[in-house]
């Protein structure tokens, strides 16, 4: 008799509506909530989960937060629960820049890299 077993990552995306003003580039988004973890699998079944962790994706712009735990775990359970700012832990600050441009004649805004604006022709 023999035993397949193995350990993997996973990832669950959890059910989340809260829309917010993003920090880093003051548009409307909304946090899309996962978890990521490590599984033990035995003939493909999952059976333990360990090293859980909540993270919020911002819709905008994919600023990536990594979340309390205890807020993450509310989620998890299906509970309505309000993020806010001290629950939140950017990830990649340093790498993470968020640029826009603005047109000076029609006051379009866009994070492309277009030199010329695609509402009204004009120069950005």
């Amino acid at each position: 008799m023999f035993f397949m077993m193995g350990i993997s990552n996973g990832r669950k995306e959890l059910e989340h509506r809260q829309t917010v003003i993003c920090d880093v580039c003051g548009r409307y988004g909304r946090y899309q909530v996962f978890m990521t973890y490590m599984v033990l699998s035995v003939f493909f079944i999952p059976l333990f989960k360990w090293n859980k962790r909540y993270y919020a994706q911002m819709s905008c712009c994919d600023t990536v937060y990594e979340l309390d735990p205890e807020i993450g775990a509310a989620i998890a359970h299906g509970e309505n629960v309000d993020i806010e700012a001290r629950h939140l832990h950017r990830l990649n600050q340093e790498n993470q820049t968020y640029r826009y441009k603005r047109c000076e004649h029609c006051g379009y805004e866009t994070s492309e890299d277009f030199e010329y604006c695609p509402k009204c022709g004009n120069r950005l």
